[in-house]
């Protein structure tokens, strides 16, 4: 299941973020990479262990858990802390695939990825090309995003990120651990959390119906869930 999350970041985060951001030293993105993703990526990242990144990675978390959308779509376990990476002329990622487990170096936080992350930081009529290519069952799909939101898709599908031809593409990418491990399981979920809150906008949250799908979505995530 791939869907987009508006509004993560307000402008005015993401103006804060960007000024953050543009007046901070980058390095190589392959810093982070395993040895398929370094041989096709070429973008810069800002060091995952430098306070920078750790106290922007936060705000990010922050904003997460305020997502309602983000919450029900991904039904989180575990976050990776949040990476920063920057697209400049002639920068791009080629078709990859993210690695099943990512470890956050000096620690002994892992996490199994179940779906993949990008928060987008940069108006999208600042900058051509850049576009997140993905590649699921039903075809490819092109994404991007507005400044502040968000695309959340599997990280077992293949994907890349197209060079850059003009000004630059910067944005927030990561990693999560779902208490649903299947996707299909988590988009049964998704639809029916969706379903539950029209009804109850319809009828209310008292209506019998409500409290029977209310009750069949929670058992259901009590069947799947891994916590």
């Amino acid at each position: 299941m791939m869907i987009a999350v508006p509004g993560v970041l307000t402008p005015e985060q993401v103006t804060a973020m960007r000024a953050t951001l543009d007046a901070t030293d980058w390095i190589d993105g392959n810093e982070t990479s395993g040895p398929q993703s370094a041989l096709a990526k070429r973008n810069r990242q800002l060091p995952e262990d430098g306070v920078v990144a750790q106290r922007l990675g936060g705000e990010v978390l922050d904003a997460l858990g305020r997502s309602a959308l983000f919450i029900a779509a991904a039904l989180p376990a575990k976050v990776f802390p949040p990476l920063f990476n920057r697209y400049g002329e002639g920068d791009t990622f080629g078709t990859h695939v993210d690695n099943a487990i990512r470890m956050k170096r000096g620690t002994d936080f892992r996490l199994r990825s179940d779906l993949s992350a990008t928060l987008f930081l940069s108006d999208p009529d600042s900058y051509d090309g850049g576009e997140l290519v993905v590649e699921d069952t039903l075809g490819t799909h092109q994404v991007k995003l507005a400044a502040g939101d968000l695309v959340l898709y599997p990280a077992s599908s293949l994907h890349h990120v197209t060079p850059v031809t003009r000004g630059e593409r910067v944005a927030s990418f990561f990693w999560i651990q779902s208490m649903v491990r299947d996707d299909g399981e988590r988009r049964l979920l998704f639809e029916l959390d969706g379903a539950v809150q029209a009804v109850s906008a319809d009828r209310g949250g008292e209506d019998r119906a409500v409290i029977q799908l209310t009750g069949v979505y929670h058992n259901l995530l009590r069947r799947w869930a891994e916590v």
